[in-house]
């Protein structure tokens, strides 16, 4: 089993890293089409949606991104990505919690696709905006610190996890790998920060990358509980079966589903603030 989830981890870092940084703009948006339509397929399973509906669902969502897709910047005129944007960012930030801390139930048929539209078609906009606008550096920079979250929540809260975060939802995980993962990301940041040259060791840019990285590692794991919270609803382990060893492709994206869109808005109103 970790034979093959090590194999499958080789080539999708290999896949993607070719696709980041050596496909043109036009290959890249059909790129995050197929992962939008991958990750639809998925989700209509969660919510036990069957038939044709299925791919009539996919394929919406990959037209959606093909069609709404930014081309070169995001500039204020183009009203869909941000509106999106802004529309994502609002329910991972205020509905999401509050879903999780009450339970709720993830909905059937059309609503649950509607959810499903909100979940998965900023996050595929915001791959084409951050990477076109800032470049494929960026957007790896911020997928990484997601990456980053992951690997130390895992680590510090198996090593001194003993409060469950969300029993209920996700048994593994702990407060203290959430602190783990904050922590995590805040080292990360200052590297990338310092080494890259975008930040001079100031009081008021060090506040402001603090609260961002806090912000932005919460919901990460506020999009890992998600996705779990649907796969435990729907009585299953994982989203899918397409990478071995790893489960589905909502297994590997959750997370980026709740960040990538904020940090796509962000970007966008730092590049055009005066």
């Amino acid at each position: 089993m970790l034979r093959t989830r090590v194999l499958t981890a080789l080539v999708l870092v290999s896949v993607f890293g070719a696709i980041l940084f050596g496909a043109p703009g036009p290959a890249w948006t059909v790129f995050a089409a197929v992962v939008a339509a991958l990750s639809a397929w998925e989700w209509t399973g969660l919510i036990r949606v069957t038939g044709p509906l299925r791919i009539v669902f996919a394929s919406l969502l990959a037209v959606l991104v093909l069609v709404i897709a930014p081309s070169g910047h995001v500039v204020a005129t183009h009203w869909p990505s941000l509106i999106l944007f802004g529309a994502s960012a609002l329910f991972w930030l205020l509905v999401a919690p509050l879903w999780l801390k009450s339970g709720w139930r993830v909905p059937r048929g059309w609503p649950g696709l509607a959810l499903g539209l909100l979940l998965l078609l900023p996050a595929a906009l915001a791959m084409i905006a951050i990477r076109q606008q800032f470049g494929p550096w960026w957007l790896l920079a911020v997928m990484a610190s997601v990456w980053m979250a992951d690997v130390a929540a895992y680590f510090v809260g198996r090593r001194f996890g003993r409060v469950k975060l969300a029993p209920s939802i996700s048994p593994g995980k702990s407060r203290e790998g959430a602190y783990g993962a904050i922590a995590g990301v805040l080292l990360y940041a200052m590297i990338v920060a310092f080494a890259s040259g975008a930040m001079t060791p100031r009081a008021g840019p060090l506040a402001a990358l603090v609260l961002a990285c806090v912000v932005h590692t919460v919901l990460s794991i506020v999009g890992d509980l998600f996705e779990s919270l649907a796969k435990r609803q729907a009585g299953v382990k994982d989203s899918g079966t397409i990478l071995p060893g790893h489960g589905g492709v909502l297994d590997r994206i959750d997370s980026l589903l709740s960040t990538l869109p904020l940090a796509a808005l962000a970007g966008h109103l730092l590049s055009v603030s005066p």
